[in-house]
């Protein structure tokens, strides 16, 4: 089968994203499959393609780096002879034009299968406000947030006010950012570094989430096709799982499965079926949990192109029911083609 990896792009998770591609595109060769490597940063140039095999997972481009690729360049990709007699699309991209719909789109326009969810799915996933209020209205409990944008960073009597409300210890995110970019922990209700959150979150997204930040343990819920994942504990140096304790060897520990009780392991598994759902994800997404020391889950987001390198948190959970990476590659593949949106 002749199948096009995408990965590499141009949001501040490319790095990761090639990593990820990589891992694919070794496997499905072992599959004895056809794999075209398709970077769609570089467009229609051949030459600059062998540059995405080359990256250091542990930083993330600059913006400044970022801004140097057009994304005009992305649906030249799409629209050249790179995708003539691909017979499925497999997407390693994350964030921006990759995990926000639009890839997705295009892929659907060109009438070529993929893997993972649909436009719709993926573009509220990658909102964090939006995915906040689809899971309040299903009753799936989510951290209490509200949102702020960059000018509001100045405003310190709604500074106050959002301290009263949500609380001394609040987590301050861009509203469509992945890999913990730009996100800052405040657990001591300061003024000035919840407004110092709130600039570095506006660097790269203009609407920003504050959320109250949930005293426990952190805990992630893959799903794949119609299965459920064992549930992965993730225990980070110094508690705040950043870009540095997720891609630096060393810095975490992941415990898989969860060391908690099966009740617990199975009311957080169905809470993740749920915001799978109330999403109208498929064939694949991460749901991640804080669980407070009540032991109640609150979901906080879902990822619906999660890390997929073969030591990633999928792959991780996946391999306790007897996946293999090349087998779970395979897997998303057969999803695709089952569940082909392009038709």
């Amino acid at each position: 089968m002749k199948i096009a990896v995408l990965f590499g792009g141009i949001s501040t998770e490319r790095n990761v994203s090639i990593a990820g591609g990589k891992s694919v595109i070794e496997a499905l060769r072992q599959l004895g499959h056809e794999v075209v490597a398709v970077d769609p940063a570089f467009g229609v140039d051949k030459e600059r393609r062998a540059e995405s095999m080359l990256t250091d997972v542990e930083a993330y481009p600059s913006l400044e780096e970022l801004a140097q690729f057009n994304s005009r360049s992305i649906i030249d990709c799409i629209n050249s002879e790179l995708f003539d007699d691909v017979e499925v699309a497999f997407l390693v991209l994350h964030g921006k034009y990759g995990e926000d719909g639009l890839i997705q789109a295009l892929l659907e326009m060109r009438g070529i299968p993929y893997t993972g969810s649909g436009v719709k799915a993926n573009a509220v996933a990658i909102d964090k406000a939006a995915t906040k209020t689809l899971l309040n209205a299903d009753g799936i409990l989510t951290p209490q947030w509200l949102i702020v944008d960059k000018s509001d960073a100045d405003n310190f009597d709604l500074i106050k006010d959002i301290r009263k409300g949500l609380g001394a210890k609040v987590v301050i995110k861009p509203n469509d950012q992945g890999s913990t970019i730009g996100i800052t922990m405040v657990l001591d209700g300061n003024l000035d570094e919840i407004a110092n959150g709130i600039r570095e979150a506006a660097k790269y997204s203009d609407v920003i989430v504050i959320e109250r930040f949930i005293e426990g343990r952190e805990l992630t819920v893959g799903i794949v096709g119609d299965e459920v994942l064992p549930v992965i504990e993730i225990v980070a140096e110094g508690g705040f799982y950043d870009y540095k304790r997720k891609y630096s060897k060393g810095h975490t520990e992941y415990i898989c499965p969860a060391e908690i009780t099966n009740d617990v392991a199975e009311f957080t598994q169905n809470m993740a079926v749920m915001a799978h759902q109330a999403l109208g994800c498929y064939g694949l997404s991460r749901i991640d949990f804080r669980l407070d020391e009540d032991n109640q889950p609150y979901c906080l987001e879902v990822n619906t192109i999660p890390g997929f390198t073969s030591t990633s948190l999928v792959p991780k959970a996946a391999k306790l029911l007897g996946y293999e990476f090349p087998e779970l590659c395979q897997k998303l593949i057969d999803l695709a083609l089952a569940n082909n949106k392009s038709k």
